[in-house]
């Protein structure tokens, strides 16, 4: 039986840029020191940089530079931190992943299932996709001292536009779904952004926390919002770090007031 009350969460809303060591060194600048959670946006280890970039000579290992920087920091800081990266793959042709790494309190890899060919992009022109292997994760309330772990599903951007993939967290035990993005800016993106998250929050009574890169390349608006669908806090389109926290009260409540998870038929 999980028992876990609260969640402190910070969003780091940040354009990371095509340096690594330059993001790297953001990560102990922005991550805050009272959260229980941090969460960086996609590709924070280096932007994507122009469309149709070779990416591959900016993959790493997930104990390469990067992650060992995430880890550190999250060991300073006392915090679980969520950051997205290019890992290497082993594709022939040098493609690499796209990855999220979570470290310190709790520890976890998920590859990016959906790659964003839409919208007069190919993504898998310049990445793997990962297996379709849901991913969740305990992250623990340190500053509680809880004694259980958050049940939490990690999803990547554009993988939002895939109800299965949320449903199939949550059908795995999330409680929380952690979104980090790069949702790039254009006519409409910034409502189809919002309705999305904030649709799979009703949809699965659960909470999202969804870290976006800022703008003006792209949209910017990092979210957490609650299993009825209010959102407890939200970002503009600049670099900023906005932090809620998150009760499991509100989720058994939610739950109880729309019970579609048990009405669903199919």
């Amino acid at each position: 039986m999980t028992t876990w009350n609260s969640l402190r969460i910070s969003l780091v809303q940040h354009a990371s840029g095509l340096e690594p060591d330059d993001n790297r060194e953001l990560l102990a600048e922005l991550t805050p020191s009272d959260s229980d959670l941090v969460v960086f946006p996609e590709v924070f280890a280096r932007d994507f940089g122009k469309p149709g970039s070779d990416l591959g000579p900016y993959a790493e290992s997930k104990d390469g530079p990067f992650g060992t920087e995430l880890a550190r920091v999250a060991g300073e800081r006392g915090a679980t931190l969520v950051a997205g990266m290019l890992e290497t793959s082993g594709d022939a042709d040098g493609r690499p992943f796209n990855t999220l790494l979570v470290r310190g309190g709790a520890e976890a890899a998920y590859r990016k299932i959906h790659l964003y060919d839409s919208f007069g992009y190919k993504e898998s022109d310049a990445l793997v996709a990962g297996a379709i292997e849901p991913v969740v994760v305990d992250i623990p309330s340190t500053s509680s001292g809880h004694r259980d772990g958050v049940p939490t599903g990690l999803m990547t951007c554009y993988d939002l536009r895939f109800p299965e993939l949320a449903r199939r967290l949550v059908d795995e035990g999330a409680e929380l779904i952690v979104l980090p993005a790069a949702w790039v800016a254009g006519p409409r993106k910034v409502d189809h952004w919002r309705t999305l998250v904030r649709a799979r929050a009703i949809e699965n009574t659960v909470f999202i926390a969804a870290a976006a890169q800022s703008a003006p390349r792209y949209c910017g608006h990092s979210m957490i919002v609650d299993p009825l669908g209010d959102v407890l806090v939200e970002a503009g389109d600049g670099d900023e770090v906005v932090s809620a926290t998150i009760d499991r009260a509100v989720l058994e409540e939610a739950r109880r007031t729309n019970p579609s998870l048990v009405n669903r038929r199919m």
